[in-house]
């Protein structure tokens, strides 16, 4: 969870369900929110450099959670214009990778095992996702979808452990085959997620679309899901509070980020009963507990929410030892006690 500390509108939406992303309709649950908390910012009087530019707002419900995008430039229409083009830009792509969307490309893919003409988009989308499963040691796994399902069709009750053994027999991305712009599940029943890395990658395509069109200085925050270019005026940086994922008044870190994203998983955001959550061990269908959210910053939100859903998965020890062998990369690790472990250089990012 995160707030955003620069002034932007009070925007309390309850607990958004981050994992829940690009579904049709309304979809509440836990996740990462833009808080109202500004201390002093709402209240102060603006620096004058801020004067120099408009800044331009707006928050609405896409991607299965509130995503605000504020921009700041000198002309009001262009960065009316920019914000717009965002939005635009993440409809288009929900299109393409909602799995909750049955006219999609993933669910077609999902519904029959096999996809000719992929677009660039999903096989982007994809190739990251096999890259970091390659990276991980099999721990981020984008065919995890069965053994989620069972879980969230099981609810509070009992699980059997035989389809639970059913299930894990559709997961591997060894099963995975791309070939030009051909998908290929190589087992009946398959069926890909990209709950994990799909929003940071509309995130930062809807950012890139502001930066083309001259906006330079704006942030999109995603349910928490935080891509944040260049900076606001009279500011070195966006500043960015992590919140207690256990609900908590403590802020366990303020960050203040440039041309940065910054991503947080935990358990909080969907949980169907008792150690059952969103986020599965690809090796063992189970839910990690070790963790109570791990916030990752990163180049891209892309990168950040994936690998933040890894570490998530991994031990503490795995996941500092991964993300220091990653240029750019810095996490927190909050444990489920409370106790707290750091990447090599996350402090630089910290105020």
């Amino acid at each position: 969870m995160k707030r955003v500390l620069n002034g932007l509108p009070s925007c309390d939406s309850g607990r958004i369900s981050r994992r829940g992303f690009l579904r049709t309709g309304v979809v509440l649950g836990a996740g990462l929110v833009l808080s109202s908390w500004v201390p002093g910012a709402a209240e102060a009087a603006p620096h004058a450099a801020s004067r120099r530019k408009h800044r331009v707002e707006t928050t609405r419900f896409l991607l299965g959670t509130y995503v605000t995008i504020c921009a700041m430039d000198a002309s009001r229409e262009r960065a009316h214009t920019a914000v717009e083009a965002a939005y635009a830009e993440m409809h288009r792509l929900s299109a393409l990778l909602n799995r909750h969307d049955s006219g999609t490309e993933l669910s077609e893919l999902n519904r029959v095992g096999r996809l000719s003409g992929a677009s660039s988009e999903l096989l982007e989308v994809l190739e990251q996702s096999l890259q970091l499963n390659r990276i991980s040691q099999g721990v981020f796994d984008p065919s995890v979808t069965p053994v989620v399902e069972l879980m969230r069709g099981a609810g509070q009750g009992e699980m059997e452990a035989a389809a639970l053994r059913e299930a894990m027999q559709l997961v591997g991305a060894d099963k995975i085959r791309l070939n030009g712009r051909k998908i290929h599940l190589e087992r009946q029943g398959m069926a890909l997620t990209l709950d994990g890395i799909g929003k940071g990658y509309v995130v930062d395509r809807a950012s890139e679309v502001m930066t083309r069109l001259g906006v330079g200085d704006h942030l999109i925050n995603a349910g928490g899901d935080i891509r944040a270019s260049g900076r606001p005026s009279g500011e070195r940086g966006w500043r960015i509070a992590l919140e207690d994922p256990k609900g908590g008044t403590a802020t366990p870190a303020v960050l203040e980020l440039s041309n940065m994203a910054v991503a947080t998983s935990g358990a909080y955001e969907q949980t169907w009963g008792p150690g059952r959550h969103h986020i599965v061990r690809p090796d063992s269908g189970l839910c990690p507990g070790q963790c109570a959210s791990v916030s990752v910053a990163a180049p891209t939100v892309m990168g950040a929410d994936s690998l933040a859903t890894t570490l998530f998965a991994s031990s503490p020890h795995f996941g500092l030892s991964l993300v220091d062998s990653l240029p750019g990369r810095e996490c927190l690790i909050l444990s489920s006690t409370g106790a707290q472990a750091r990447s090599r250089h996350w402090q630089r990012y910290e105020v």
